[in-house]
Order: C-alpha cells, then sequence, then structure tokens
C-alpha cells in the first residue's frame, strides 16, 4: 500500500488571481440585485391587486430611504450587468456577415445600445402617455 496522497487543487480565491475572473464574478452577483429587484416589484404587483390600502403601504414602504438606495444600488448592478453583457454578447453569437464580410464587434455592440436606447425612450413614451 502506498501512502501517497492525491492533489487536491486549493479553491479558495480562484476567481481573486485573475482580473478577468474577478469581473466576471462581479458580473454574475449583480443576478442577486436583479433577482431582489424583482422580488419587490412582485410584492408591489400582488399589494396593488390587494387594493388601494395594501398599495398605499407598499408604496410607503418603498420611500423609505434604505429602499431608495437599494434600488440605485440596483440600478447600477443591472447597468453593470448591461454594459458587460452587450460587451460580450458579439463573442457568444455566431458571426454576422453582410455580404461576404464579417460584422465587426464594435457594431454589434453599438447596434444592442441603439436598440436599447430605443426601447427605454419608447417605455419612457409609453408610460408618460397613458
Amino acid at each position: 500500500m502506498s501512502s501517497r496522497k492525491t492533489y487536491v487543487r486549493p479553491m479558495k480565491g480562484w476567481w481573486l488571481k485573475n482580473p478577468f475572473y474577478v469581473r466576471y464574478m462581479i458580473r454574475e452577483s449583480t443576478s442577486v440585485f436583479v433577482t431582489l429587484y424583482a422580488a419587490i416589484l412582485l410584492s408591489g404587483l400582488i399589494c396593488l391587486s390587494r387594493g388601494e390600502d395594501a398599495w398605499q403601504l407598499w408604496i410607503s414602504v418603498m420611500n423609505h430611504p434604505l429602499f431608495i438606495v437599494f434600488h440605485f444600488l440596483a440600478l447600477a448592478a443591472c447597468l453593470y450587468h448591461a454594459v458587460t453583457w452587450f460587451k460580450v454578447a458579439p463573442k457568444v453569437a455566431p458571426n454576422f456577415y453582410i455580404g461576404s464580410r464579417r460584422v465587426p464587434d464594435m457594431t454589434i455592440t453599438l447596434i444592442q445600445y441603439i436598440i436599447a436606447v430605443v426601447c427605454y425612450f419608447l417605455l419612457y413614451w409609453i408610460i408618460w402617455r397613458f
């Protein structure tokens, strides 16, 4: 019998050794804010369905300074997630061609930003129009 031990690769802090992995982990951790924000909006929808008193209570809770800070953190997390996703999307999408020329990554990223801005303004217009 041999007394040799199996090599176990240390995993603690593996992602801190490479800036790419640090940015990746930060980007993936933004999903926590998105999930919490979705739960908050769902609770607001439930309160809205239960009547004006429940809705007004939810609105008053949302006006608490801690929730306002959370909303700013969630906005920052969502913006970081969107920017990093727009940046990586051309690398994970299939190659696009116009004629025989490949569409550059920067063009694909720019088109995503344009579509996002158009959608935001369209939503803004719909919300304030009605």
